[in-house]
């Protein structure tokens, strides 16, 4: 997992500052109130924020998808045997086609992309995860050479 964790760091690396809607807004946009602004105080990435703002990945543009996903990656890999994780059972099914329009999967550079299957493949083959299934299909449909709707 060290060298996961040491692609994540290296490999997302031109991220905006912060997202265009934050996982508090898209939340909020989940539960029809109005998308809220972006506050540092209030949406630091932290296990709790990602916990408490789940519903709000379905709603992420695709910029801002790109902006949580090394937190989420790495949050799914420290919640590798925690089946009670609603932002990883949220995240890995925002990891399944179809994709966005603009381009969630499509943003992705190469490098990117690989870290995204090495952690996919770690929760889809490692004897301890609790997200085996979830994993598996995210990589049969879009992730794995050969996915279906790839």
């Amino acid at each position: 997992m060290d060298s996961i964790a040491a692609s994540l760091a290296t490999c997302f690396s031109d991220l905006p500052v912060i997202p265009a809607m934050s996982l508090r807004a898209g939340n909020a946009v989940d539960g029809y109130e109005a998308a809220r602004q972006y506050d540092p105080a209030m949406d630091g990435v932290t296990p709790e924020y990602l916990e408490a703002y789940f519903w709000g990945i379905a709603h992420l543009d695709s910029q801002s998808w790109r902006y949580y996903l090394p937190h989420l990656l790495g949050y799914a890999l420290q919640n590798i045997s925690n089946p009670a994780s609603n932002a990883t059972d949220a995240f890995l099914f925002s990891l399944r086609p179809p994709d966005r329009d603009p381009p969630r999967f499509g943003s992705l550079s190469g490098s990117e992309e690989q870290v995204v299957v090495e952690v996919l493949e770690k929760l889809a083959f490692s004897g301890e995860s609790a997200w085996r299934e979830p994993a598996m299909i995210a990589l049969e449909e879009y992730w794995a050479p050969g996915a279906t709707y790839r």
